[in-house]
């Protein structure tokens, strides 16, 4: 079960992240709400996963699964750069949490 709260927590990370940039600055307030109870989740669902996995496995898979997401959101969604060398190295980014998850009891 702590494995199905990490991911989803890195998976709410995402959102958090993504509610920050639809802010815009902190200045429209829908946005921040989303912010706060994405970031929320994100937060008591890591705490969930830590009483049974590794601190610092739970914590890189954490944010590894937010950085790699945020990128890929901002790919798909912000028009942000979709260049080779991105991708190379989101794609490192994924294998790296794929395989703490293989070498993690």
């Amino acid at each position: 079960m702590a494995w199905i709260f990490l991911i989803t927590a890195g998976f709410c990370e995402v959102a958090m992240v993504t509610f920050m940039n639809l802010s815009e600055n902190f200045t429209r307030w829908k946005p921040i709400i989303g912010l706060a109870i994405f970031g929320a989740v994100s937060f008591y669902l890591l705490s969930l996963a830590i009483v049974t996995l590794p601190l610092g496995v739970a914590y890189a898979i954490w944010t590894g699964i937010g950085s790699a997401g945020s990128v890929i959101v901002g790919m798909l969604f912000f028009k942000e750069s979709r260049d080779l060398k991105r991708i190379v190295f989101i794609s490192c980014i994924i294998i790296s949490v794929v395989g703490l998850k293989f070498v993690t009891n």
